[in-house]
């Protein structure tokens, strides 16, 4: 009898964990997913870039980790961490920025013509940091980000927010817009078109695509690449990463 209960139990353990969607990440793009961490899991998402600036410096981060904790089928509670390396013509600063935490909120699925949505907001923590990257004010940023799906191995996407930077009280505005495409079940790649927009200064435009290879329904790797189309935009970069949940 004890067996027999412990095989039901299995089976339904199973038969539970396949009812949990493939994982979606908010990388490797700009645009965040909507979608929420299920219930109890655990999802970290981190990755490693290489930006080439116009004005001759660069910046290498490694990594820059998002953490999140599915809450319930409608919260997740979010933290990202990041390490920067930073490379002047004559000045090297690296270091943790300030920490941010933060959250997502589900606010609908999708209907129709309306999209799936959802609330993503974080805060950052200005002492919390290297000390060369502490910042004077606590920084908020959000965005809402949505989705439709147009067919079944196509998807739009794209987020609309505003950030600050924990220096001055200037917000800059963020747009996203991406189109996904299903080479296969494991398969995907994305295009991108992004930009932030600073309240006293030029907006920034940016093109970006990318592919991710499913290792397995809770395991994603991922690689990118972009550039910027404005002056004011960075030249280049390159990305790699890695995305899994428990």
């Amino acid at each position: 009898m004890t067996r027999i209960l412990s095989i039901l139990l299995l089976i339904s353990y199973f038969s539970n964990a396949q009812e949990i969607e493939t994982i979606q990440t908010d990388r490797p793009d700009q645009t965040e997913t909507p979608s929420v961490v299920p219930k109890k899991m655990i999802q970290i998402e981190s990755g490693f870039s290489y930006q080439k600036n116009k004005t001759k410096n660069k910046t290498i981060t490694l990594p820059s980790t998002l953490w999140k904790y599915g809450v319930n089928d409608n919260f997740e509670f979010r933290l990202i961490s990041e390490f920067s390396i930073e490379n002047d013509l004559t000045i090297k600063t690296s270091g943790l920025k300030p920490i941010l935490i933060g959250c997502k909120i589900k606010i609908s699925d999708e209907k129709g013509i309306f999209p799936k949505t959802a609330f993503i907001g974080h805060l950052s923590l200005p002492k919390v940091a290297s000390i060369q990257y502490k910042t004077e004010y606590y920084a908020p940023e959000f965005r809402f980000a949505m989705q439709h799906t147009l067919s079944k191995k196509i998807n739009l996407s794209y987020n609309l927010g505003s950030e600050w930077d924990g220096n001055t009280l200037e917000p800059t505005f963020i747009y996203t817009i991406s189109t996904g495409y299903s080479i296969s079940k494991k398969t995907a790649t994305y295009f991108e078109v992004f930009g932030f927009a600073p309240q006293k200064e030029n907006t920034n435009h940016n093109i970006d695509g990318g592919i991710t290879y499913l290792i397995n329904d809770n395991f994603m790797l991922d690689l990118s690449s972009g550039f910027g189309i404005s002056k004011n935009a960075p030249k280049y970069y390159i990305a790699f990463g890695f995305s899994f949940r428990i």
